[in-house]
């Protein structure tokens, strides 16, 4: 059989991670091996009335290390809230953090870490390698199985002033250790258990698409993709049940380590131009953008797609038309039956949002690596389809 050898080179970076139930319980071993004595603890108030701060808390004070809670953290994480953050760090002189929750907590944790040892302003860290310094010691502890934070290279800031979503994406913010614990996930409630959960699947969909993918993160993305399929309406519907709960956290791995060094898409860069402007649910923007993206790059990434549909448990006898017909319908049909049915319109987007919604989104980094090349009015298009 003859194989086509790629000259291409590909890089992949992941942090040192425990995966398994109880592994939250290991904060305080890790921390301590990190040299950590006072951490700032990043997290949001629904996770401390979870009580899932409290076993973190125990197991640091085992290790003798005290810790100081920052909590005034946004479902979108703000610029203001990093800068507040780290002024805590310094004032309670910590030499560690602690990120406890989804990607918001994670992304203003590792916001946090850049302003620690970096000067200036948080958006001063736009775009990609621009951190010079690398920030204290920083352990992730996930509470969704979606955003996959905790093993990757970005953080998302929302620019305030600008109502724009900003990406810095630098190996100088991948976390140290990342605890991944699938019992966390069951305080989820069902709606936000979809929401992340089509948020890892769009990871892996659009690292698998990805134009800087390569065999190792193929691995991870297409695995991820059968993973959530299989498991997130169980998840969903039965929120204890830990063997989805633990599928679907090995998925959110699984697809961060992806598209963490494959990047992602137009997906992606879409959602953070809503989420900016309208400070909208990203893992929401995901799911409802994802099929028409996917019908968008279709014909780039024909290949991708059939590798996909076996994965999803497609017919292997379609046509490239039918398998077109048959990914959309799919999609769809999960956001249907996890109860994601609005589109941007129901949310809240108005057709005079729509050019300034696609000038901020043909900016974002993540674009770069979609198959498709994309200018504005075919952003605008598919923001039109979606609403």
């Amino acid at each position: 059989m003859h194989t086509t050898v790629s000259r291409e080179l590909r890089k992949f970076l992941a942090p040192e991670f425990i995966f398994g139930i109880g592994a939250r319980m290991k904060a305080g071993v890790y921390a301590s091996n990190l040299g950590m004595s006072r951490v700032l603890l990043v997290t949001d108030p629904g996770i401390v009335a979870a009580g899932w701060l409290k076993d973190v808390q125990n197991s640091l004070r085992e290790e003798g290390i005290k810790s100081t809670v920052f909590s005034k953290v946004s479902p979108n994480p703000r610029d203001c809230e990093v800068m507040s953050g780290m002024e805590q760090y310094r004032a309670s002189d910590c030499n560690g953090i602690i990120a406890l929750g989804g990607g918001s907590p994670m992304d203003c944790a590792k916001g946090i870490a850049i302003m620690v040892s970096n000067p200036g302003h948080i958006l001063d860290y736009e775009g990609v390698d621009m951190i010079s310094m690398p920030g204290p010691p920083l352990l992730c502890i996930p509470t969704t199985s979606g955003t996959a934070a905790d093993v990757s290279q970005f953080a998302i800031i929302l620019d305030t002033s600008e109502h724009n979503k900003i990406a810095i994406i630098s190996k100088a913010i991948v976390p140290d250790v990342s605890l991944v614990d699938p019992e966390i996930t069951v305080s989820m409630n069902p709606f936000l258990t979809a929401c992340t959960g089509m948020d890892a699947m769009t990871h892996a969909v659009e690292a698998a698409c990805s134009n800087a993918s390569s065999p190792v993160t193929d691995l991870y993305a297409y695995h991820a993709i059968e993973l959530v399929a299989d498991n997130i309406k169980n998840a969903v519907e039965n929120p204890n049940d830990l063997n989805a709960r633990y599928n679907m956290s090995l998925a959110s791995l699984e697809a961060g380590l992806a598209f963490s060094n494959a990047s992602l898409g137009a997906v992606h860069a879409m959602a953070h131009s809503l989420g900016g402007f309208l400070d909208l649910p990203h893992g929401k923007c995901n799911a409802i953008l994802l099929p028409h993206v996917m019908d968008f790059n279709f014909q780039s990434a024909v290949e991708c797609f059939k590798k996909i549909g076996e994965k999803l448990k497609l017919s292997p006898k379609l046509n490239t038309k039918e398998l077109r017909r048959e990914l959309m319908q799919t999609v769809n049909g999960f956001n249907r039956k996890l109860g994601i049915t609005d589109t941007l319109g129901d949310m809240g987007v108005k057709s005079s949002d729509i050019p300034e919604l696609a000038e901020k989104a043909v900016d974002d980094p993540c674009l770069l690596t979609n198959p498709r090349q994309a200018g504005i009015r075919d952003l605008e298009s598919i923001y039109e389809e979606a609403s």
